[in-house]
């Protein structure tokens, strides 16, 4: 089961204080795709990858991450072991402004970055070079990059550990438009090159059409996902899908 679907939701609900609860009826995220969810509020994805990690446990339905029910983790060291194997891209990722950016890269890997070894430096070039960041940055202040590179940057963090799932809060919210199209195509590449599962929240539609195999709608009110591929085929065209 977690080889064919390393995530399932089933017939979950989640009260946070939104004006409802969290519903999903069910989401398969299958190995090698990347699922786009429409419909979430950022607290609701926050509630989503807390949920989909294990984080917090569900009022009610079943989460299964890596075949494994969440409710059934009750060891700390098992649950960590778990979270090795998830990635997550979110501007809830601290970046350390007067570090640079080889240092942030690195940070997923160790603390200890002032000064940066030459191990850590290659493997935060290469972790760079994935994401389509140029190398010129590498030696420059976080504090000084745009919104796009700093999302390059926690996009490079989420993948630092060698995952196999990856989970996105809305990524594309900070970006300018000119910059959603090329992230997007370097989020595809990467999925295709690894082969990771994922699942990005996001309200962007050309994104979520550019970058994802499927993009379901979520219809709050019953949990239903709703698939929106077709609908959206002739934007993501238009991204050079």
């Amino acid at each position: 089961m977690s080889a064919d679907a390393p995530l399932i939701l089933t017939d979950v609900e989640k009260h946070y204080g939104g004006l409802r609860p969290l519903r999903l009826r069910s989401l398969h995220v299958r190995a090698g795709a990347l699922v786009a969810l429409t419909g979430l509020d950022a607290p609701a994805a926050e509630m989503f990858t807390n949920l989909a990690t294990g984080a917090i446990l569900p009022d009610r339905g079943d989460v299964r991450l890596f075949g494994r029910s969440t409710a059934e983790v009750s060891d700390a060291d098992e649950w960590l072991r778990g979270l090795d194997r998830v990635g997550i891209l979110t501007d809830r990722a601290v970046l350390i402004d007067g570090y640079t950016t080889a240092q942030n890269l690195a940070m997923p890997l160790t603390l200890d970055v002032d000064p940066l070894s030459g191990d850590l430096r290659r493997r935060a070039e290469a972790l760079a070079e994935d994401v389509g960041l140029s190398g010129d940055l590498l030696d420059q202040p976080v504090a000084a990059l745009s919104a796009a590179e700093k999302l390059r940057i926690r996009f490079a963090r989420a993948l630092a550990l060698a995952p196999a799932l990856i989970l996105m809060e809305h990524p594309t919210a900070t970006l300018d438009r000119q910059d959603v199209a090329p992230f997007a195509r370097d989020v595809r590449r990467v999925f295709d090159t690894r082969q990771l599962a994922g699942v990005a929240v996001t309200a962007d539609r050309a994104f979520a059409s550019a970058a994802a195999a499927d993009v379901l709608q979520l219809r709050p009110s019953d949990g239903e996902l709703i698939p929106q591929g077709r609908v959206l085929g002739r934007i993501g065209r238009l991204f050079g899908r």
